[in-house]
């Protein structure tokens, strides 16, 4: 549903890219973006998130809310967060590549698919042969853009031609440029110590593509007819060149002036100049000169400021170059061609008509890109976007409907080996291998999932077994993890959770499996392995590990070695508990991580082993505090978002939502009602299973009903929809679980009505 709007009644924006005083043409750009938004719509409140290559060297005014340090993903996380809780109802992006961290700029991604609002991009840079991760990247911000916006027609054909883009997606808007008179450049020469001469201009930061080799080597036949010509070059280097090489291009410039007998004709300006000064420099130029190198590129903004102040133009037929001097609004010459640029030099400077037409057609082309209009069309599309954005009414949840466990999506992530980790949408991706995380996980679903016939059941339950047989190393005795598609392993010792894991898969076969030959086969395999289950320092790998030997006490009453693991871990999570607790903070951690309920599980199904009140009384406790941190104010469940994991003593985030969390949640309020027979409980695992069918934040299901599938994730614009092996296990897994906590229910309701 698409809420209506009046067009109007935008508050606050976001805007990212470079701001000044960083010395770049993005900085620039943006800032005179902002400026002229902040003119023309006075009532906006502009948030500027400026993205920082040296944090600490630039003094940013105070129009810059924020900054980005370029390599820090926690920093552009952070951000969206910011931009999240600002008000703000879209984001403007400016887009150039090597400004953002991570391959290609990839950072900037995590930031855009952090929010929920509209988005709008920039781009100041379109490759026509992009490698594979500037592909990737743009690709990525064509998906989560509202709207693109190019500065050339060009750039639409490259983005419809090259990736594909949706044409109703793109847009066209000029380069901004200030609005001044057009000016005599006699009025504004003595300035600059320029009288009597003609001046002929190149500004921008200096580098190597800026081709100006081309018009000093053109400068002697020039001067032959005009020896009073002047070539300004304004422009500080540019900083990264700088960095590399010091002045080394500007000192080989000076030199071939030099070697050419032109260095009385050619003055180097070496600076970044304020915005006023740098216009009075470029309305005190006769010409302007735009020799750049790279026929791609398809945004100037030097090339669009001398429109804008009206400056006759000699350039290289570059993209932006050849349409906005099409239709005689200025002067293109072959790349390179100094022949060329000699022969219009002299056309221009010998005829002062000439010039003064072109200088008028110019002037009256750059009254159609001032700042101003630029405005105006970027609220237009921004009023588009914020106005097209879908809202959500708040829904009555309908009564749930249980899934029936299903086993094919388990089976089409599952080969010969075992089942693969991940998916590109519902196909699995064999890039990424396996793991024994999900094997472990696919191995307790057969000793529970309903429906399967005998053969299927041995085959599957077989095949994942050998997988944990295969993965235990007896040299480290540990079991590995990953395994790669062809079969070879990528560690000799996996994590400790992946170890208390498989340990809880035995555990739990031991007790469930339905063939006696694979009972026997996991008992035999959790004695032979499970003493290292000791030596484990991960707090979830001891809530694992608890739980197998629970397990394994159900099969095997009196079983030593289980008894050894529930006596020693519980002590540990007990003292950690009292060491991080707060008032506020219940919390066997100073921070929250992934499977929580697990550890609030584990003590409970433990003080059930062992027969110990205070540690089902403390599992409960925990559960109760950590079941209230992942429900939202409307009362649905809400995972603990991954974003949350790791902040000291922070109140949960609201996305990515894993289904990992879901399902471990329905597990742990399963155990809670076992143990206490409270429907308080029942009706909580019933809410956290509900989040699997759409009673969550966004009113999406994550469960695809009709082949058992569950997709990767809730996050703030919509579902991850690859659906890998731990979120369709997550899925089942907890399908069963509801089933099981259901019947009892139906069970101890009957029982009730039988004695009524």
């Amino acid at each position: 549903m698409v809420k209506p709007a009046d067009g109007g009644n935008i508050a606050r924006l976001a805007l990212i890219g470079n701001f000044l005083p960083r010395q770049c043409g993005l900085a620039t750009f943006t800032t005179d973006v902002f400026t002229a938004m902040r003119a023309r719509y006075p009532e906006i409140a502009v948030d500027v998130y400026a993205m920082d290559d040296h944090p600490g060297k630039y003094d940013y005014p105070a129009e810059v809310t924020g900054t980005i340090p370029e390599p820090e993903l926690s920093a552009y996380i952070d951000t969206a967060r910011k931009i999240e809780a600002s008000g703000a109802q879209a984001i403007w992006l400016q887009h150039e590549y090597g400004i953002f961290g991570g391959p290609a700029g990839e950072h900037i991604l995590a930031l855009l698919d952090r929010t929920t609002l509209p988005v709008i991009v920039t781009l100041h840079t379109i490759l026509e042969k992009p490698n594979a991760d500037q592909r990737r990247v743009l690709e990525g911000l064509l998906r989560r853009a509202a709207r693109v916006v190019v500065m050339a027609e060009r750039g639409r054909d490259i983005l419809q031609r090259v990736y594909g883009a949706n044409p109703r997606q793109v847009v066209m808007i000029p380069h901004g440029v200030p609005d001044r008179d057009l000016l005599d450049p006699a009025t504004l020469k003595d300035k600059f110590g320029w009288d009597g001469r003609k001046v002929m201009l190149t500004f921008g930061l200096l580098a190597p593509n800026k081709g100006i080799e081309t018009v000093i080597n053109a400068l002697p036949a020039v001067i032959a007819k005009h020896p009073d010509l002047l070539y300004v070059v304004l422009g500080a280097t540019h900083p990264n060149l700088v960095a590399h090489e010091g002045e080394k291009y500007r000192d080989k410039l000076k030199a071939l002036a030099a070697d050419k007998g032109v260095a009385d004709n050619v003055t180097f300006v070496d600076a970044f100049l304020e915005h006023g000064e740098l216009l009075d420099y470029l309305q005190a130029a006769d010409v302007y000169v735009t020799p750049y190198t790279n026929p791609a590129q398809i945004t100037s903004g030097t090339l669009s400021y001398a429109i804008g102040v009206g400056k006759p133009v000699i350039s290289t037929p570059y993209v932006h170059a050849t349409e906005i001097l099409a239709d005689g609004h200025g002067v293109l010459v072959p790349f390179g061609d100094v022949d060329a640029f000699a022969r219009e030099i002299d056309a221009l400077m010998s005829n002062d008509r000439d010039r003064n037409r072109l200088a008028e057609r110019a002037y009256a082309r750059g009254r159609t890109m001032i700042w101003p209009k630029l405005a105006e069309a970027m609220m237009a599309e921004i009023r588009a976007i914020v106005a097209a954005r879908p809202f959500r009414l708040a829904k009555v949840p309908a009564p749930l409907k249980m899934l029936t466990p299903d086993f094919a999506a388990v089976e089409r992530m599952s080969d010969s080996t075992g089942m693969l980790q991940h998916s590109i949408y519902s196909v699995p991706d064999r890039r990424h291998g396996y793991c024994i995380d999900d094997n472990c996980r696919a191995l307790m679903l057969m000793s529970a999932i309903p429906g399967l016939d005998d053969v299927a059941r041995d085959k599957w339950m077989t095949i994942y077994a050998s997988f944990v047989q295969y993965a235990w190393n007896p040299d480290t005795r540990r079991f590995r993890n990953f395994m790669n598609f062809d079969r070879t392993w990528c560690e000799d010792a996996g994590s400790e959770d992946s170890n208390g894991r498989t340990l809880w898969s035995l555990g739990v076969t031991a007790r469930d499996a339905q063939a006696a030959k694979h009972r026997d086969w996991a008992t035999a395999m959790f004695d032979s392995t499970a003493s290292m289950a000791l030596e484990l320092g991960s707090l979830r790998a001891q809530a694992f590990a608890m739980l197998g030997a629970a397990a394994m006490l159900e099969a095997k009453p009196g079983h030593q070695l289980s008894l050894s693991i529930l006596e020693a871990f519980p002590k540990v999570h007990l003292d950690l508990l009292a060491k991080a607790r707060r008032p506020e903070w219940q919390w066997f951690e100073i921070v929250l991580a992934y499977d929580n309920t697990r550890l609030p599980q584990a003590l409970i199904r433990a003080g059930q082993a062992l027969g110990r009140q205070d540690l089902i009384e403390c599992g409960l406790a925990t559960l109760d505090w950590i079941v209230a941190k992942q429900t939202s104010p409307e009362g649905r469940f809400r995972a603990v978002g991954s974003e949350s994991f790791n902040r000291p003593y922070a109140e949960p985030l609201q996305f990515d939502q894993q289904p990992l969390e879901a399902q471990a949640t329905v597990d742990a309020c399963a155990a809670a009602y076992d143990a206490t027979g409270d429907v308080r409980w029942r009706d909580e695992a019933l809410r956290a299973y509900g989040w699997f069918l759409g009673v969550n934040d966004l009113d999406l299901p994550l469960a695809s009903v009709a082949d058992g599938g569950c997709y990767d994730g809730l996050m703030p614009t919509g579902l991850n929809r690859n659906q890998g092996a731990e979120s369709i296990l997550a899925l089942q897994l907890a399908s069963c679980a509801i089933s099981g906590v259901s019947k009892a229910a139906q069970s101890v309701a009957g029982a009730t009505r039988v004695v009524a």
